[in-house]
């Protein structure tokens, strides 16, 4: 898993990514919980995330925020950890040129990160997202969205009401030309404690069956 201390315009990213056998694969950025509250890119639900794109054939890289890890800098309430994941992105259109599509995936506050992406670059095609927090942050600027992606929200989540994420699939499906899909996993928390192995399964099912593969 080879590591890069990637130079951009406000200093040093730390990066972790990996290759995958094909040039034209896929590939996705993934987006950590809030640096302020312990969130890196070694979270276990980033990681988990991270595996299950590689393990489908992906191109990936998850990197860890301003201020965190080898990052320099210093938490910037969401501008500038955007600035930072649209400069990993271009590293990685740099990096994998014959890569077929783009996706992003990201965890709480890195899944809020990660749709903002979206509204920017609009050759990102497809999202994940793990405990969007739709009762944190405001996620207007997404409507209208014309893009897909799926949400993936634990039950017993006492940080992101589920009926919120729930919610805010809903809107958007019904408010856009967007389908979201909304997966609620039986019993996991915030962290999907116990419930990695769930995760990783919608995880990898999504992805197939967007691509055709399933």
């Amino acid at each position: 898993m080879p590591e890069l201390l990637m130079s951009a315009p406000e200093g040093t990213i730390e990066i972790r990514f990996q290759a995958a056998r094909e040039e034209t694969a896929p590939m996705v950025v993934i987006l950590h919980p809030h640096p302020e509250h312990g969130g890196t890119m070694n979270n276990k639900v980033v990681y988990t995330l991270y595996q299950t794109f590689l393990d489908c054939g992906f191109h990936v890289t998850r990197f860890n925020f301003r201020g965190v890890g080898k990052s320099t800098g210093h938490f910037d309430f969401g501008e500038g950890e955007l600035r930072d994941a649209m400069n990993v992105l271009n590293w990685m259109e740099e990096t994998f040129p014959k890569a077929s599509e783009i996706w992003v995936a990201g965890f709480s506050f890195g899944s809020w990160v990660a749709l903002q992406m979206m509204k920017k670059n609009p050759k990102i095609k497809h999202f994940i997202c793990a405990g969007p927090p739709a009762n944190v942050y405001d996620f207007s600027f997404l409507l209208p969205f014309d893009r897909n992606g799926a949400f993936i929200q634990g039950t017993i989540d006492t940080i992101v009401e589920p009926v919120a994420a729930k919610e805010l699939a809903e809107k958007i499906t019904r408010m856009s030309s967007a389908n979201v899909d909304c997966y609620m996993v039986e019993g996991a928390d915030h962290f999907f404690s116990g419930k990695l192995n769930e995760l990783t399964n919608i995880t990898s099912n999504y992805i197939q069956n967007i691509r055709g593969l399933l």
